[in-house]
């Protein structure tokens, strides 16, 4: 089992030190990451914790997985690969392309 974790549902004004925090009493946290919009700086919405081994992981997933934090449920569940995306079209790089 892998110690990486995926943490979806957070409020938008949770920070990467509040993951920190709550997903500290289940073991030692490795990292915490809330992910952010680019251009706005405005929370995703969801985040990563890497625990520092599997068992911690697992008892953090059963410890928090549908807790509330912050007037949401918290889902907490191994983290999977991101999938791969197709390319995007349209905008500036693809008109001078198909321009000759």
């Amino acid at each position: 089992m892998s110690n990486k974790l995926y943490v979806g549902n957070l409020s938008y004004s949770v920070r990467d030190d509040d993951l920190q925090q709550q997903f500290s009493s289940f073991g030692q946290v490795q990292s915490a990451k809330v992910m952010m919009e680019r251009d706005t700086g405005r929370s995703k919405g969801f985040g990563f914790v890497e625990m520092s081994s599997s068992s911690e992981a697992e008892a953090a997933i059963q410890g928090l997985h549908g807790r509330n934090m912050g007037g949401r449920d918290l889902t907490v569940n191994i983290a999977r690969p991101m999938e791969a995306r197709p390319p995007r079209s349209g905008g500036y790089g693809d008109s001078r392309r198909n321009s000759y």
